[in-house]
């Protein structure tokens, strides 16, 4: 698949992603993507963010491919009942342990716990092995239970920009390859 046969669907997390973080860039650079938008960035409401989600996909004219980073993750996850369009796949960064309770702000635990089940549609994970947000061991277990590929990215913090990764080149390259490797 290539850039022009999805509809490639930007999904920040808790407070949307700024000029300088890695989606913002993909999204103006990758022609057919768009930002999925939420009325509330700062106070996150589960059913509102998946209703946003669920809304974006099916209003798709072509596969959807969604790259979602940090609280994106359990918002798309809670979303796939709702799809109707297809989903050609998902990349997913860093997802947040949102069943710790020890998770700043409290209610971000509101987007948990993740269902385990199987996903519908290929979909990769990106994990740092000291994300502030989650534990490696935590999104590998997420990664098995999803049938999702796992890419270790090592010491990252939560790749965003105050971690260093505003262009994030090796991501492009992951992105690329995974877009390749899908059906329309």
């Amino acid at each position: 698949m290539k850039v022009s046969d999805a509809d490639i669907l930007i999904v920040p997390g808790y407070t949307n992603s700024g000029p300088d973080h890695w989606q913002t860039r993909w999204e103006q650079k990758l022609s057919t993507a768009r930002r999925v938008e939420q009325a509330e960035w700062s106070k996150p409401v589960r059913d509102d963010w998946v209703a946003r989600i669920a809304e974006e996909v099916n209003a798709a004219t072509k596969p959807v491919v969604l790259v979602a980073h940090s609280l994106g993750v359990p918002s798309v996850i809670h979303a796939i009942p709702y799809f109707r369009n297809k989903v050609a796949g998902a990349f997913f960064v860093t997802p947040p342990d949102v069943a710790n309770p020890k998770i700043k702000p409290k209610h971000l635990m509101t987007f948990g716990p993740y269902p385990r089940d199987p996903l519908p549609f290929p979909s990769l994970i990106i994990a740092s092995r000291n994300d502030p947000f989650s534990s490696y061991e935590q999104t590998e277990e997420l990664a098995r239970s999803w049938g999702s590929l796992l890419i270790d990215a090592g010491e990252a913090g939560h790749i965003n920009a105050d971690s260093g990764h505003g262009p994030w080149p090796e991501g492009t390259m992951v992105f690329a390859k995974f877009l390749s490797g899908l059906k329309a």
